[in-house]
């Protein structure tokens, strides 16, 4: 087979973008076995989703590439570079950089579940790059399949030619021929020069423990290959080539990465916080005029302190976190410390299944018992001017940072903007949740007869606990949720401490709508009071907004009234010996320190509010 790239007009770039799990990595699964790329034996479902948790829950976490040899109808063999790409929300900066390194892309379809709202920004996505969009109707074997009604909505939702939809089960294999020639015939070879001084795209890595850090990478420009020397333009690192290649399921060594060409290199990086997707990487002796447009830093929108369960895995935990950051970019964290929990990190996530995917890769390949504390979003607080000087603003995203009330004047809230797509018979019920969620209701489109278009401004805080999967049962799984955030909106803030036998417990606190704070210190001190195991004293759980006590429980004492030497005489010598007693419980209460099993941290944290 020709060296990949040294023929741009055999190449072919493209991604598959679809709404959750509408069939992606099944067709991904059938272009592989198709290529011959595995043998029978040796394949397994989602081929490309090398995680465990990612085969569980059946969704794409990371991005994944492939390079599938093609021999067309018309005698010529192709390179079919496929860039997965991953369909939840939250990885949406990751599924930019993975359409900016193609040319063409499939737009997968439901025939069950139609379009739905991840299609729609997918699609929209694609088009801002100038793609080349192949409609793609999945799942027409089952039996609820209803091929002329998504046609219909490809043609209405979509504006694409309903004509132009190949037809395809993934998981029967049915159309895939078909599908083979229309990327062959469609989607465009990559233009760019060999000749051009190196401009190449970088739109995923992975740390491989005995090589370092595996860059991947698409080439607009130029030519890469062992011994050259590179340059990461974001931050001007300059690295020796070691090993360039093409992605075959296993990483295959070429001679050399030509334009148009996707592939990986290995040059000895270490630290994978020199290696930012969408960067541009260039020759260091002849580089390019500038980078290629797109790149930003990765912005976490939720914010979490981890916690080692046990103190005296610190060390073994911060070099856990180390190795997991190698294989997630997007993952930011820094130092933070918590007098209930001891010494742990504060981290940024992309959102909440990002913060959900953590804590699993955490416990299952690191074997680390981990705490989260209640995640959190980022605040703008506006603090007081004093005479001479100004008032000052700051972004708090931990309740230890909230400064006194009496500082602040005034705080904003993250906003988003929400679309969801949901059959009409469950409008009055979703309606009612995104209300209760303080949504506020801009657009309402009627796409068909059967489906309704929501979109709402609503904080980023309230959908952090139970909004997706409230959405779900309420809808019975048919609702479909795409956000994006949009700005800044006024709003009352309040923080909650939570007393332990009169003790904040700091790693307990949080940053509440002050409307809100009631429930919540009502629910958290329920939870605490089930979850603490009795002790010889009475403990109280309080919930306080600065000095005031909103909530409150008690977790009754153990009766260890001793009586035994009280044999006979009179009422008054036993009243006496409780009364001694009692005073011996209460000085035991002042000096009692209550031990917070883990079990009550997470019970406290669990999303659902039952």
């Amino acid at each position: 087979m020709a060296d990949p790239g040294s023929d741009t007009s055999l190449v072919r770039n493209f991604c598959i973008i679809a709404h959750i799990d509408h069939g992606k990595s099944t067709l991904a699964d059938r272009l592989i076995q198709k290529g011959h790329l595995v043998t029978d034996r040796d394949f397994q479902n989602q081929i490309l989703d090398n995680m465990d948790i990612e085969r569980e829950r059946g969704i794409t976490i990371k991005s994944q590439a492939v390079t599938i040899p093609y021999l067309a109808a018309d005698g010529k063999e192709y390179s079919l570079n496929l860039v997965d790409t991953p369909g939840h929300v939250d990885f949406s900066y990751e599924v930019s950089r993975a359409i900016n390194s193609c040319e063409g892309a499939l737009l997968l379809v439901d025939a069950t579940q139609g379009v739905q709202a991840q299609t729609l920004s997918n699609m929209y996505l694609a088009l801002e790059h100038n793609l080349e969009i192949i409609p793609v109707i999945n799942k027409i074997d089952m039996q609820a399949a209803d091929i002329p009604g998504t046609k219909l909505q490809i043609e209405k939702d979509l504006g694409l030619d309903p004509d132009d939809a190949l037809l395809v089960s993934a998981r029967q294999g049915t159309g895939v021929d078909e599908l083979f020639e229309a990327i062959v015939h469609k989607v465009p070879p990559p233009s760019g020069s060999s000749a051009s001084p190196l401009r190449a795209l970088i739109f995923d890595c992975h740390y491989d423990p005995y090589r370092g850090v595996v860059v991947h990478l698409r080439l607009f420009d130029g030519t890469i290959k062992k011994g050259m020397k590179i340059r990461f333009m974001s931050n001007g690192s300059e690295y020796t080539v070691e090993t360039a290649g093409v992605f075959k399921l296993a990483l295959v060594e070429t001679a050399e990465l030509s334009a148009g060409a996707v592939g990986y290199i290995i040059a000895g990086v270490k630290t994978v916080s020199d290696v930012r997707v969408g960067d541009t990487v260039t020759g260091a002796d002849n580089p390019c005029a500038g980078p290629l447009p797109g790149f930003r830093e990765v912005k976490p929108v939720v914010f979490s302190s981890i916690y080692p369960v046990d103190s005296n895995d610190y060390e073994e935990f911060k070099t856990s976190l180390e190795k997991l950051k190698l294989n997630d970019a997007s993952l930011i964290y820094e130092k933070d410390s918590s007098a209930a929990l001891g010494f742990g990190f504060r981290c940024g996530f992309l959102g909440l299944l990002h913060l959900e995917v953590i804590q699993e890769r955490l416990e299952r390949e690191f074997d680390q018992s981990v705490i989260f504390t209640a995640p959190s979003v980022k605040y703008k607080v506006h603090l007081r001017g004093g005479p001479g000087h100004p008032g000052e603003e700051i972004m708090v995203d931990n309740p230890m940072e909230y400064p006194d009330e009496g500082r602040i004047e005034g705080a904003e809230e993250p906003y988003i903007r929400a679309a969801v797509i949901t059959p009409t018979a469950y409008l009055g019920n979703i309606m009612s949740l995104c209300l209760e969620k303080r949504g506020v209701q801009t657009a309402m489109n009627y796409l068909d007869e059967k489906r309704v278009e929501l979109v709402y401004d609503m904080p980023l805080a309230e959908v952090l606990f139970d909004f997706y999967d409230r959405l779900k049962s309420t809808s019975r799984g048919y609702a479909s949720f795409d956000y994006e955030i949009t700005d800044y909106k006024t709003t009352e803030l309040a923080k909650l401490d939570i007393l332990l036998n009169g003790k904040q417990v700091d790693a307990l606190s949080q940053l509440v709508f002050r409307e809100r704070a009631y429930d919540r210190a009502r629910m958290v001190c329920e939870r605490l009071r089930d979850e603490i195991p009795r002790q010889q004293f009475k403990i109280p759980i309080q919930g306080s907004i600065g000095s005031q006590i909103i909530a409150r429980e008690t977790v009754n004492a153990l009766r260890k009234d001793v009586l035994a030497k009280c044999y006979g005489g009179d009422i008054t010598r036993k009243r006496k010996l409780l009364e001694k007693q009692k005073e011996g419980k209460k000085r035991m209460r002042m000096v009692g320190d209550v031990e917070l099993p883990q079990s009550a941290f997470l019970a406290v944290l669990k999303t659902k509010e039952d």
